[in-house]
């Protein structure tokens, strides 16, 4: 009888740790999944900068030579990304299959001049930037002139402002959420061995003496809680990768870094903090307000 009742009692601590375990590690994994679309969300913003492209005109009298002599000396300004030289072969081209061909068979020749597409790099990819580049680049005597879509240009450095500040907005609120909840579970656990904690202080231990195991078990928790949130979190950076690998670098050591350090810095600050606390409470209660 004595044995049963022994493995019912080792039988609730161990479900007790494992449900504690694996709630913090749900929310460690929710707090690394929110770090790691905040980290990221730069890297998307800079990918649809630098596919933001304009056109230079090249005027017709214009010898090849020389267009591409020019489309080198546009590719070494410290704002072009990169550059793309398409003739008036290929133009045509592009324009069949965007109107079909029965545009272009009521022409005698063909009328669509050569240019050079340029892709900024993202940190100029905004109004005023381009504005001075645009100045820039139609000075060159060869240029008839440059185009690009102002008005989408100016809609998605708007929206691409807007939804960073969203993201950093909607970040720091999962992110309190996660740690409010991390020390919400931590402290029913102490809850739970309230009367332990102040069976051993009626007997003369110490507080630090009472402390240290309960502080050491929720660290040693939420380390390990961390570790396997880490691998949760590494199966989904395989598959994103593996799926939108062409749009962000997933394998960014600097991202997985901070993302994964977060993860365990989160893991073991919140649980230490949290069970000194929570132990500190009921040290300090009476016997009789245990029991409310």
């Amino acid at each position: 009888m004595a044995k049963r009742q022994k493995n019912r009692y080792w039988l609730r601590i161990v479900n007790s740790y494992i449900s504690t375990t694996f709630s913090i590690t749900l929310l460690l994994f929710l707090l690394g999944i929110v770090a790691l679309l905040y980290i990221s969300s730069e890297q998307i913003s800079n990918y649809v900068k630098e596919n933001i492209s304009f056109s230079v005109f090249i005027k017709e009298e214009a010898k090849e030579p020389d267009i591409l002599k020019l489309q080198k000396l546009i590719d070494a300004k410290p704002y072009v990304k990169s550059t793309h030289y398409i003739t008036k072969d290929m133009a045509a081209e592009q324009l069949k299959k965007d109107l079909g061909e029965t545009f272009l068979e009521m022409l005698s020749e063909n009328p669509l001049p050569p240019s050079i597409e340029v892709k900024y790099k993202a940190e100029y990819a905004n109004p005023d930037s381009i504005k001075k580049i645009e100045k820039e680049i139609g000075q060159y005597p060869m240029v008839e002139e440059m185009y690009y879509q102002k008005d989408l240009l100016y809609v998605i450095y708007k929206n691409l402002n807007t939804i960073s500040f969203f993201m950093l907005v909607i970040s720091s609120f999962l992110l309190v959420v996660a740690v409010a909840l991390i020390n919400n579970t931590i402290r029913l656990l102490i809850y739970s061995k309230r009367f332990i904690i102040k069976s051993m202080q009626l007997v003369g231990a110490t507080k630090s003496f009472i402390r240290t195991p309960f502080v050491l078990n929720s660290i040693y928790q939420g380390i390990i809680s961390a570790f396997i949130a880490i691998i949760f979190i590494s199966a989904i950076i395989y598959y994103l990768q593996n799926n939108l690998g062409d749009i962000i670098n997933f394998y960014d050591y600097k991202t997985l870094g901070i993302t994964y350090g977060i993860i365990l810095l989160s893991g073991f600050t919140v649980t230490l903090i949290s069970s000194f606390f929570a132990v500190n409470r009921y040290l300090r209660l009476r016997t009789s307000d245990l029991y409310f």
